[in-house]
């Protein structure tokens, strides 16, 4: 019997409770009919109109994405703009797509457990919370390693990026305990500080926020670590595969209820860079 879109989003609700969503933010069903048949799933960071493609053409029936396609309002979906012809596509197509964002962040697991795993980390505790909900993770290495060498397991542990990995503190500087928040960060400076973490690991971070927060450190702890919004949140989408296909009965020894697959697309927007100097900073 096949399964419905209603039956894929209770297990996705289940997993990633909507309640756990910040206020601004935009997570659930965005199209579809809750009564059509799921027979394929494609998971992705961000609802491109290259992903949406990828799954018209896969025959997916459901792409549940990380990122909202549609955050704020909008007037029109008139084909003239991406949104509105990644809308209509979606709707010609017969594909639903159905989001988990900051509900997703902030459970467990979810997108920075998953993060903090791929690290390495022990005995993980909240960052800071809202409300009910953690809010990033604090957790140990298995031994103190220089800053240079934490940095090389960041790069080894995420997939590779046009950006790299960038880097604050001096690199022969010893680290073992580390806060990882995945996505934007770089409004936790304060819980960071006060967790006592000795590096930070987190994307997006700003030029004011970074240097100000470098500045109260006086060149100590905590290092900064900006691992790349896509990249530090990628890594759930294979976990959400697993978790998604256990949550829908899945069975390996009976015939699939249900396909789901990570897209092969990568949706973080930059391609190269000029420049960089990766060997050991600028003086």
């Amino acid at each position: 019997m096949d399964l419905s879109l209603r039956d894929v989003v209770r297990a996705l609700d289940r997993l990633y409770p909507p309640a756990g969503a910040a206020d601004w933010d935009r997570v659930g069903l965005v199209t579809g009919d809750l009564a059509q048949p799921v027979r394929r799933v494609l998971l992705t960071v961000d609802p491109t109109l290259a992903v949406i493609e990828e799954a018209a053409a896969w025959g997916a029936d459901l792409i549940v994405a990380h990122h909202p396609l549609l955050l704020r309002g909008v007037s029109s979906v008139a084909t003239t703009s991406a949104k509105g012809a990644a809308v209509t596509r979606l709707v010609v197509s017969d594909i639903a797509l159905h989001v988990a964002h900051t509900n997703a962040d902030v459970a467990d697991p979810g997108v920075t457990t998953v993060l903090a795993e791929a690290l390495g980390l022990t005995g993980c505790r909240p960052l800071s919370s809202d409300g009910q909900y953690a809010v990033g993770r604090v957790g140990d290495l298995p031994a103190p390693e220089t800053l240079a060498a934490f940095a090389d397991r960041v790069a080894g542990a995420l997939p590779a990026t046009a950006g790299g990995i960038r880097v604050s503190g001096d690199p022969g500087a010893l680290v073992g305990t580390v806060a990882v928040l995945g996505g934007a960060g770089d409004d936790r400076f304060d819980a960071v500080r006060a967790s006592g973490a000795d590096v930070y690991v987190t994307a997006d971070l700003r030029h004011h926020p970074a240097l100000e927060a470098r500045e109260e450190a006086r060149g100590g702890p905590p290092y900064l670590v900006d691992a790349g919004h896509w990249a530090s949140e990628s890594l759930w989408l294979t976990d959400l595969r697993h978790r998604l296909l256990r949550a829908l009965g899945d069975d390996p020894a009976a015939p699939a209820r249900v396909e789901a697959e990570v897209s092969t697309i990568r949706t973080e927007p930059w391609t190269f860079v000029v420049g960089a100097n990766a060997a050991g900073g600028i003086p």
